[in-house]
């Protein structure tokens, strides 16, 4: 690809909004089209920032995350890489692409009255999958939905720094330090709907300390993060209360239930028990409850997932299809389930990235001095 002509083909500016489809993106776009009068914006940019409104006209460019809503709906942060951009250039900016807004078109049609539908981004390293993964979020943000985000569960199967026996069951094991990370995030993403859902049964933690039937959720959240020991079965209490209450008439919430790297659930695990033995992931009280909610027996809700090479252990390193990284096992657990192919920058992605960096002032003239 010739690089020295795209400057002078892509670097101009336009005036101009594309209509959209829905009466409230209309109206935005008309706001948004008096204020281009007096400040053009670039063709890789769309000032259409929210993931309702999208659609293919904005495939190729890159609309803003306000950093609001980062904080608020990813507390544990965004890809290392992706963090390190968008704090070199001051802002978080995203690209509009085709398998989000596939995944977003589903969500937008979906009978929420039936079974949980399972969507899987799947694609080559690198072709970002967890950045798709997190525009979907966004949409499922913006519309209010609850958000259940497991960031990486590779990590819930290797480098665990402190495994105890389950209180609750002889035959699991805890992972308190990594329970209590989770539910700090899932109480800052979910803050609104904490006071507003309530136990549907009794939990008992100790002999003097429990939750009673009724209770609002988010006092089981604080439960499991001032109580380390209990915070995995916190953990589960929680993901049992929303796979049971989500559909219910009487609930006031839609779910979205997102897991980067979910073969993790399915593959093999680094932790060792004291006999030196590998600890498998059905055997870890984190990943049981996980496994749960990637059935299709709730409603209410989607599941959303993503496939990881770089956290899938003893997995060859070209393997990235379905099949190959979720076994037969894990395969036959997500079946039936909706994949969407990921793949590389197309040309015009590839030249839209590159005029996003050299305005960013990342790229420079090979003669510049």
């Amino acid at each position: 690809m010739a690089l020295h002509r795209l400057s002078f083909r892509l670097r101009h500016t336009v005036t101009c909004v594309r209509s959209l489809h829905t009466s409230g993106c209309i109206q935005q776009q008309e706001v948004q089209a008096g204020e281009s009068k007096h400040e053009p914006f670039s063709v890789f940019r769309t000032q259409e920032n929210d993931p309702v409104c999208q659609s293919q006209n904005q495939i190729g460019q890159y609309f803003t995350l306000p950093s609001a809503q980062i904080r608020t709906l990813f507390p544990h942060g965004l890809p290392r890489r992706y963090e390190q951009q968008a704090k070199t250039f001051n802002e978080a900016c995203v690209m509009v692409r085709q398998p989000a807004l596939e995944v977003i078109s589903y969500l937008k049609k979906a009978d929420y009255s039936q079974p949980s539908l399972r969507y899987l981004f799947y694609g080559l390293k690198g072709s970002g999958k967890t950045m798709s993964l997190c525009h979907t979020l966004h949409f499922c943000h913006t519309q209010g939905w609850l958000v259940l985000h497991v960031p990486d569960a590779h990590l819930w199967v290797k480098n665990c720094k402190e495994l105890l026996p389950s209180s609750f069951n002889t035959s699991r094991f805890d992972q308190p330090l990594q329970a209590v990370d989770w539910l700090r995030n899932f109480k800052i993403t979910n803050e609104q709907f904490l006071s507003k859902i309530k136990t549907t049964q009794r939990y008992s933690w100790t002999k003097r300390e429990f939750t009673e039937e009724g209770s609002p959720l988010g006092q089981l959240v604080d439960q499991g993060i001032s109580r380390v020991k209990s915070s995995s079965d916190v953990v589960g209490a929680v993901m049992k209360e929303l796979r049971v209450q989500s559909g219910q008439p009487e609930s006031e919430f839609r779910l979205a239930v997102a897991v980067d790297g979910v073969n993790a659930l399915w593959g093999r695990s680094t932790i060792q028990k004291e006999d030196k033995s590998a600890v498998e992931p059905e055997e870890l009280t984190l990943v049981y409850n996980l496994r749960k909610l990637m059935t299709s027996s709730w409603t209410g809700g989607a599941i959303i997932t993503t496939l990881s090479q770089t956290g899938s252990l003893y997995a060859p390193k070209s393997s990235y299809l379905p099949q190959e990284l979720l076994g037969e096992t894990g395969f036959d657990c997500m079946d039936p389930l909706i994949p969407v192919s990921v793949p590389n920058y197309s040309e015009k992605e590839f030249e839209s990235c590159y005029l996003y960096l050299l305005d960013r002032q990342w790229l420079q003239h090979p003669q510049s001095e």
